[in-house]
């Protein structure tokens, strides 16, 4: 006997995933003229299931593609393939720079098995292990860090990460039926604690009382980062940082901020003449581009940022010898510059 059927099963990983995708702005079609493709409009293509490898999923590609999208920019959403043409000189680093990302945002739940990739890349991921952003020299690292704070804004958020907590419930409870060992469920790993600070836990070896971001304060220890008191003995979150470098920043002198106003009185008016700018009511370090004219290094070699140094530094004007390395201003200068989460 017939009957009407009314409703179509879709799998339940990529129900959660489709719904991320149209509220972060985007519509998944399928097709066979691509593995995975985006045209600029709204619309990103992903192939049939049968032409995926058998360890991928709709859910995975969805997920892979938003980390490009994070790279990117929001920009990205209006340019085919994200602005990337997947044969140029950068096109190496850029995937390197989703695949940080897609490690740290599945490591929160658990998922780094479940939602590997299975691209080309492959061999990458499978040599990352801890602190995957730890090299800040890296250009990579550095696109990848910008990535994951863009994961807590407009469109990504919060959507996405919905879609990661939506995605580990699920993972968890096929994954106590999961017993083929074969079975992509069994690469599902519980996810790691909560760091006693509120902030994503990390893999990095260290403590709260080795960061860079530990401070002092009517003599209790805080947190840069976490705006709250910690504990020395803390393991390291997310968020930690050994020590902090300024010749391999540089950022309060890049584009970071975009002035640096001096006294008339101040002495490097009359040392360094050459890097003064009269603005009539006021002075400022002559700029070059979105940098102080006077911040040498930052170039860009194998991948890799060359060291930074001023050329002035030993008449540096105050508002430069007043910058104080691991303070709130230095922070949000790195983070501007994508070498702090």
């Amino acid at each position: 006997m017939a009957r009407d059927v009314t409703h179509r099963y879709i799998d339940p990983l990529a129900q959660v995933w489709l719904g991320a995708a149209r509220r972060i702005g985007l519509r998944i079609e399928r097709t066979a003229d691509a593995y995975a493709a985006t045209d600029g409009h709204g619309t990103l293509a992903i192939a049939h299931d049968r032409e995926l490898d058998r360890d991928d999923s709709l859910a995975q590609m969805i997920f892979h593609e938003l980390c490009h999208s994070l790279v990117e920019g929001p920009d990205s959403f209006a340019r085919p393939d994200w602005g990337m043409d997947n044969t140029g000189p950068d096109h190496d680093w850029r995937e390197h720079a989703c695949l940080r990302v897609q490690w740290t945002l599945a490591s929160r739940h658990g998922l780094r098995g479940l939602f590997a990739p299975t691209t080309d890349f492959r061999a990458f991921w499978d040599e990352l292990a801890g602190d995957v952003l730890a090299d800040r020299d890296d250009r990579s690292v550095q696109a990848a860090i910008a990535a994951v704070r863009r994961a807590e804004q407009p469109p990504w958020a919060p959507a996405l990460t919905e879609a990661l907590a939506a995605t580990a419930r699920i993972a968890r409870d096929v994954h106590a039926f999961a017993d083929d060992t074969a079975v992509l469920w069994r690469a599902v790993t519980p996810a790691p604690d909560a760091h006693p600070s509120g902030l994503p836990p990390g893999s990095a070896t260290g403590s709260c009382g080795t960061c860079a971001w530990r401070y002092t304060q009517r003599g209790v220890a805080r947190c840069r980062q976490a705006e709250a008191r910690v504990d020395a003995a803390w393991p390291a979150c997310e968020r930690y940082e050994p020590a902090l470098d300024c010749q391999s920043c540089g950022a309060c002198c890049r584009a970071a901020y975009h002035s640096v106003e001096v006294s008339r009185r101040d002495p490097v008016v009359k040392a360094q003449p050459g890097y003064i700018v009269d603005r009539g009511t006021y002075l400022e370090i002559r700029r070059d581009g979105d940098r102080c004219g006077a911040l040498c290094g930052g170039e860009l070699r194998d991948g890799r940022t060359t060291r930074f140094h001023c050329a002035i530094y030993d008449d540096r004007p105050k508002t430069c010898r007043d910058f104080t390395l691991g303070s709130a201003h230095c922070l949000t200068a790195r983070r501007r510059v994508g070498l702090s989460l």
